[in-house]
Parts: C-alpha cells; sequence; structure tokens
C-alpha cells in the first residue's frame, strides 16, 4: 500500500498554482467590484483544488494503465512506480471529482445559475478525458488548450461570476494571463518528458512541436501575462503591480533556453510555480485595489 507521503507525492502539490491562482484573480476582480462573497469564494477553491488533484491521479491511473510512466525522468507516479494499486489510484480520482461536484453544487442552487452544471460536466469531463478513455485529449497535442480554458477562462470567469452574479469583462482580460501561467506549467513538464512520451505514444503539443519550438512556447506562457497586466493597466492602473514579479520569471525562462533536460527541468517546475503563485497574488492586488 502506498504511504500517506506517497500519496501526497502523487497529488502533485507543485502543481496546485494552477487551482488556487484562477479562483484567487477571480475574487480579486469580485472584490474590485465590490461583489466578493467568500464562502463562494472558498467553495470555488475547494472545487479547483479537487479537480487538480482529481485529475492529477486520473493522469497516474491511465498513464500507469498505459505503461507511460513506465520509465519517467519526472516526480514518482503511484501507478506507474507500483506504490499504489491501479484500482486505488482511480477511486482516489472518482473521490475527488465527486467532492468537486457536490462543492460545485452548493454554487449553482445558491447563484440559481443551473446552466453552470454544463460547465462542471464539461469541466469533470475534460479533466478525464485528457489522459482517459480511448482517444485521450493529452496524446493528441491539446492539452494545453483544456488547460487555458479550464484553469484559465473558466476558473476566473466562474469565480467571479458565483459571487458577483453577473460577469464582468475584466474577468475573462484576467483570465488571459492565468490561462497562460497555467499552460506554462504543462508546458515544462511535457518538455522534461519528451524523450519518454513520444516512444510511449503520447503525442503532447512538446512532442508535435519538437525540443526548440517548445522551449520558444514557455517562454511566451510565462512572459506574456506581464504584458497583458501592463496592457490592462491602462484602464486598470494597479494590475501593473503583477510585473514586480518579473525577477522570479528571469530563473526559469533563463534554464530552459539554455538547453535544461531531464531533472533539471523539475526545478524550473517549481520555479514557475513559484512566479505564478506570486504573479497571481500581485495580479489580484491590484484588481481588487480597484475598489478604492
Amino acid at each position: 500500500m502506498a504511504t500517506p507521503s506517497q500519496w501526497i507525492a502523487g497529488a502533485r502539490p507543485r502543481t496546485l498554482p494552477a487551482a488556487v491562482v484562477p479562483v484567487a484573480v477571480g475574487t480579486g476582480v469580485a472584490i474590485g467590484y465590490g461583489g466578493a462573497v467568500w464562502w463562494r469564494a472558498l467553495l470555488a477553491l475547494f472545487v479547483a483544488l479537487a479537480l487538480q488533484i482529481g485529475v492529477n491521479y486520473a493522469n497516474d491511473y491511465s498513464d500507469g494503465v498505459r505503461g507511460t510512466d513506465d520509465d519517467r525522468v519526472g516526480p514518482m507516479r503511484l501507478v506507474g512506480s507500483a506504490a499504489a494499486a491501479p484500482r486505488e489510484v482511480l477511486r482516489a480520482a472518482l473521490a475527488c471529482f465527486l467532492a468537486a461536484a457536490v462543492a460545485g453544487l452548493a454554487l449553482v442552487v445558491v447563484t440559481g445559475a443551473w446552466w453552470l452544471l454544463l460547465v462542471g460536466a464539461l469541466s469533470i469531463a475534460a479533466a478525464w478525458f485528457y489522459t482517459g478513455g480511448s482517444r485521450p485529449y493529452g496524446y493528441r497535442a491539446l492539452g494545453e488548450i483544456s488547460v487555458f480554458v479550464f484553469f484559465g477562462l473558466v476558473a476566473v470567469a466562474g469565480t467571479t461570476f458565483v459571487q458577483l452574479e453577473w460577469l464582468p469583462w475584466t474577468a475573462l482580460a484576467a483570465s488571459v494571463p492565468v490561462g497562460l501561467l497555467a499552460c506554462a506549467m504543462l508546458v515544462v513538464n511535457n518538455l522534461r518528458d519528451i524523450a519518454t512520451d513520444g516512444p510511449a505514444g503520447k503525442r503532447t503539443m512538446a512532442v508535435v512541436l519538437g525540443d526548440h519550438r517548445t522551449r520558444t512556447l514557455y517562454t511566451l506562457c510565462l512572459t506574456l501575462p506581464l504584458a497583458v497586466a501592463l496592457a490592462m493597466a491602462l484602464w486598470q492602473p494597479f494590475t501593473a503591480l503583477a510585473v514586480l514579479a518579473t525577477p522570479l520569471a528571469i530563473g526559469p525562462v533563463r534554464a530552459v533556453r539554455q538547453g535544461a533536460t531531464g531533472p533539471a527541468l523539475i526545478a524550473t517546475l517549481q520555479q514557475t510555480g513559484r512566479f505564478q503563485l506570486v504573479y497571481g497574488a500581485l495580479f489580484t492586488l491590484g484588481l481588487a485595489l480597484q475598489a478604492l
């Protein structure tokens, strides 16, 4: 049986900023418009974290039973390392999805926006079919697009909507840099795994683009959010605070541009998550300050 520490490692804590940041930014937008509802924000955070952990376990299960994780450089996988039986990891993934669905249903009921049920169903389906099912879209170079949509647009706009019960355009604009940073996490992860994913039949965007262009894509995903924050500052001046996170982007961008591979990219993944969190905190503060 897997130990508690192995289950925590299997949840991939380094990826969790991708769930935390969009909820924080969406809440920042709600604060800026004077309509933040903290318990709804916390429920939205629970939904995002449950979905993120669920997709991580589902990915572990699906890749593990396919043999994709048999020879990998990154952190341990529960199924691929035989630390846990596939059915146990599958149950953990489904439990996370169920928890997200229950919390999401509560938000649907209090807002009366029943169309959110469809959004929730699509989010869970996207989480499962990333590597699950007979034709997983994560194996067809569509992972980054899904991450941008669900951990950018849907998460930020959804968090704002369940608090304000209407959707300002600022939430849509703010979702762009958030989605790009979530993509950066996936891009650097897949860059690390190009050598093993290709032979295993997992055609991620990194495999399709190749090493050099993937490094360019990562650089764009990490730097364009800074440009978006500056552009938004033309009418939301405090969003320029996000640019203060720039020094944290220098290290990971330099490592990727200078050809870091294998284990070296694990550290880059950590640095990317750190930049994502700091950028998200500053961006959230800038959006919230519009209420002054």
